[in-house]
């Protein structure tokens, strides 16, 4: 058989989409690292008194973890696949939670932060980056679909984990689902495999703009609009990562909390309805807000998504002491705050290529470590002037987000796929090649003549 017919089987049918099924359930997984978090936050202070700058610190250190450390796993994942990284992560999932559940000082509470971050980042940087690599040609909806499972997960266990919570204690809530989520990750991990050779693109879409050549994670370094993006990345991933990781502490201190609201035929607390509801909506806006980048271009939709996020903490900021206000406009605000991972993903694979496509999104992805230093000094202003304050500067981050997006990054993005760049890059790679066959040939007539 045919080494191209070969690659053809092995890449095609249902293969993509089992591939891509996989990343989701894995990513549903380690949803809970992150955004079941503010579930613990309120326990733990109430058992060991550190107050909750200092636990919340803890939070910090995992997103830290998690993003800067993506690029060094995804190194890995390009080379030798995905499958021993995410083992690896399941493993490191699992024994973070664990330690979460023994943890007597805050030193442990930060170093199971540490191990949980590896793990996480391990497990998402490798499933976002394979569905870019699997789907060429729909990477919004395929990427957006990956990060929802991030998103979505959490909001299928949010009420089981504060009900545990509630019966059995925190420790044995972080116990019982640290080694569920890592087993079930390890487990998927055996039959996940990157695609054989580069995938061609099944379909054109004019709105799209796709960079011909594979730039290497060194030249996208050198390039500002790369930096550009990151910069945006940045602005939107700080207001939605302040509330993300206060959702329960802001409803304990507008004292609605406890307070039962009834929505869409359900009677929960409005602390948890709230956490539950932003979850789903978080995983839906993933893949919705990718298809319709794939469709009417990624700017377009960054400059519609940021612009709505910036509406609903403007909402939160005026009116979030109404339990279903507060439910309502958290919810909606993170289904436009979500699509950050799938959008950022999809548009770093359009204009630098596929051949590196988990290590160059996994370069940009760091942007949510940067962000993640913002969250404690979110507590400090909260505690100085109010959270309100907190909301209006989220507000105003999405809103210059927004203007950069379609202002800034849409033209300049533009000039790079189409302008110069692309070719003095592909024109390097054919000097490398030259060069490579040139030595190839002498080392073979030193040979010969030898």
């Amino acid at each position: 058989m045919a080494a191209k017919e070969q690659q053809g089987l092995a890449n095609g049918g249902i293969f993509p989409w089992l591939q891509l099924t996989i990343g989701i359930v894995c990513m549903a997984m380690i949803a809970n690292l992150q955004y079941g978090w503010t579930l613990f936050v309120e326990p733990i202070d109430g058992k060991y008194h550190w107050g909750r700058t200092a636990i919340q610190f803890a939070f910090t250190i995992f997103v830290l973890t998690e993003t800067w450390l993506v690029p060094i796993e995804a190194w890995f994942v390009d080379r030798y696949g995905p499958r021993m990284v995410v083992m690896f992560g399941g493993v490191m999932i699992a024994l973070a939670w664990i330690l979460n559940a023994t943890a007597s000082s805050i030193a442990v509470l930060y170093l199971a932060a540490v191990i949980a971050g590896m793990g996480a980042g391990a497990v998402y940087g490798t499933c976002v980056g394979n569905a870019l690599k699997w789907f060429p040609g729909r990477r919004g909806l395929a990427a957006g679909a990956t990060a929802a499972g991030f998103g979505a997960g959490a909001a299928i266990t949010v009420v089981p984990i504060a009900a545990m919570i509630r019966s059995h204690g925190y420790e044995t809530t972080f116990l019982t689902f640290g080694i569920g989520q890592g087993v079930v990750v390890f487990l998927l991990a055996l039959f996940l495999r990157a695609p054989v050779g580069k995938l061609p693109i099944q379909r054109k879409n004019l709105k799209l703009l796709l960079s011909k050549v594979d730039f290497t994670p060194v030249q996208v370094l050198r390039q500002p609009i790369f930096w550009l993006l990151y910069l945006v990345f940045v602005l939107v991933a700080s207001g939605g990562l302040m509330v993300a990781a206060q959702i329960a502490p802001i409803a304990h201190d507008f004292e609605i909390a406890e307070v039962p609201v009834s929505l869409f035929g359900l009677q929960v607390a409005a602390s948890t309805f709230a956490i539950s509801l932003d979850r789903a909506f978080d995983g839906f806006g993933r893949p919705f807000f990718g298809w319709v980048s794939d469709n009417i271009g990624r700017e377009n939709t960054m400059f519609i998504a940021f612009t709505i996020a910036a509406l609903m903490l403007f909402t939160l900021a005026n009116w979030g002491h109404h339990p279903v206000v507060f439910v309502l406009a958290t919810a909606v605000h993170f289904g436009a705050f979500g699509e950050i991972y799938s959008l950022f993903p999809a548009t770093c694979g359009d204009t630098f290529g596929s051949k590196f496509a988990t290590t160059n999104a996994s370069m940009l992805y760091t942007a949510k470590g940067v962000a993640a230093l913002v969250v404690p000094l979110s507590s400090v202003l909260a505690s100085r002037f109010g959270w309100h304050w907190v909301f209006f500067a989220g507000m105003c981050l999405n809103a210059i987000a927004a203007m950069l997006a379609i202002f800034l990054v849409k033209p300049l993005r533009k000039a790079f796929i189409l302008g110069g760049k692309a070719e003095l890059s592909l024109r390097d790679q054919n000097i490398e090649a030259a060069g490579l066959a040139f030595a190839t040939t002498h080392s073979q007539s030193d040979e010969d003549h030898a």
